[in-house]
């Protein structure tokens, strides 16, 4: 099939408005180019389906015309995974029209999705019914469903509830044939052969296109407290932790942590945002502490209380602020979530997204910063994410007057290598919860084990032998 009869034919499934080319719509800036800015892509054609069944029709239609499909959510991805290559060949599949709530059942705890669906959106689906869908992450005002389930994100409730996998039941998914598997379970049990969900979770569109989930949801909690913990040390937060487990239980879901120059950040960038410590020093780390109580606001308080006396007394923490409401809450969580815009504020930045045994991140954090301190003089770390599992955003700034974009192209390799070393040395991963996408794909050759290697690419050979689906990304064939 020749270039123009695959246009006739993607028109016609899905409407002349829904299928966008530079010639006809100028600019696909907003398709072609990443979160970050860091990759700028060129789609030979933008295609925004509307139901499950025209992304079928869709992908047959490539299929058949041997034509790269490269599925994009809300374009939030960290790791290039969603954006075209730059050959202008590929067409950008834009699931943001199929963004409907299929049904909400109270009685299973259970809410169906499309993929287009914005995590918001389905976090209030949930609130209107009395339930909760845990997921959280800042950019869920515009990160998709489908988008957190292809990249299995995390956020900043995972010590709870789990990654994105662990809240999926079911998943309707596109083949790169174009055929449409139905797999919306609703069932927490089912044990009728190979998890094939759990093959297209993670897989970052390159085994199929997620259109449908079904996920699950939880009672809502009677009270939430918040609270923010100044520490002396990487040590005391992970003392905090272990004292906090013990203390909270399950209640414990959040629990992240800050490094000094994170704050820093923020401050300068965003100087209307709350000071919780007021004038005082920033403390060396400072954790963020959620804790969600089933039983009443003066229960939570209570416990929430007596765990930060007892660390206190103990010489675990510093200092304590404690939200007094819902708007303190969201004040304190502002400052985190604040942390990646104002480093994009301050400049392009050496991104690590990694995971470690709890256990091992102070002997990583003091050895890493020591090595990359002596690597380059004035470095400034951004260490900042979710010490509650084990996954920190570990970044690295060039020194103050050091061109930002320049430091990123020449110092990239030297710095992964001095940190993803230290990271595999000690049992961890290289991505926790973004992805590898292009960013990280030639590092996985690297650092993942042969037989691995071996394993993934026969399963994306098997089930998308034409290597149609999101070209180039995660393994390469």
């Amino acid at each position: 099939m020749n270039r123009d009869l695959l246009l006739a034919r993607l028109r016609e499934t899905v409407g002349d408005p829904h299928v966008l080319t530079s010639a006809t719509h100028g600019d696909l800036a907003a398709y072609e180019l990443d979160w970050r800015r860091r990759w700028h892509g060129a789609a030979w054609a933008v295609v925004r389906p509307g139901t499950a069944a025209e992304v079928a029709a869709v992908v047959r239609a490539c299929a058949d015309a041997g034509v790269a499909v490269v599925p994009q959510g809300g374009n939030t991805g960290l790791v290039g995974g969603g954006v075209p290559d730059a050959s202008g060949t590929q067409v950008l599949l834009s699931l943001t029209r199929l963004n409907r709530i299929r049904a909400v059942d109270t009685a299973n705890l259970t809410l169906t999705a499309e993929a287009g669906c914005v995590l918001q959106a389905v976090q209030q689906a949930a609130a209107e019914v009395g339930l909760r869908y845990p997921l959280s992450l800042a950019a869920e005002g515009s990160a998709t469903i489908g988008g957190t389930l292809a990249t299995n994100a995390g956020g900043t409730q995972v010590l709870r509830y789990g990654n994105a996998r662990e809240l999926c039941l079911g998943l309707e998914v596109v083949t790169p044939q174009g055929e449409l598997w139905d797999g919306l379970s609703g069932l927490r049990k089912d044990n009728t052969g190979y998890d094939l969900r759990d093959l297209f979770v993670g897989s970052e569109g390159t085994l199929g296109v997620i259109t449908a989930a079904t996920l699950k949801l939880y009672p809502a909690p009677a009270a939430t407290m918040t609270a923010l913990a100044a520490c002396a040390s990487i040590d005391s937060a992970v003392a905090l932790l272990e004292r906090a487990r013990r203390r909270l239980d399950a209640g414990l879901t959040g629990f992240e942590v800050m490094n000094a120059f994170s704050l820093e950040l923020v401050a300068r960038h965003f100087p209307q945002l709350p000071r919780p410590f007021g004038d005082a020093p920033l403390p060396a780390w400072t954790v963020l502490l959620e804790l969600s109580d089933a039983e009443g606001e003066g229960h939570a308080r209570e416990a929430f209380e007596a765990l930060l006396a007892d660390a206190l007394d103990a010489g675990v923490i510093g200092d304590a602020v404690v939200a007094e409401s819902v708007a303190q809450s969201r004040g304190l969580w502002h400052l985190r979530e604040s942390i990646p815009l104002a480093q994009a504020e301050e400049g392009l930045n050496i991104k690590h997204d990694i995971a470690l045994p709890v256990s091992a991140i102070p002997g990583f954090v003091g050895a890493t910063d020591a090595a990359l301190a002596a690597a380059i003089p004035g470095v400034r770390l951004v260490d900042f994410g979710h010490l509650g599992d084990g996954n920190l955003h570990y970044n690295v700034q060039a020194p103050e007057g050091v061109d930002a974009a320049e430091f990123l192209r020449e110092r990239e390799p030297a710095v992964n290598a001095i940190v993803y070393d230290a990271v595999c040395a000690r049992g961890g991963s290289i991505s926790a919860e973004h992805g590898i996408g292009q960013l990280k794909r030639e590092e996985l050759v690297r650092r993942k084990s042969a037989v691995a290697l071996r394993m993934m690419r026969a399963v994306k050979a098997a089930l998308d032998p034409q290597g149609i689906m999101n070209p180039g990304r995660v393994v390469d064939t």
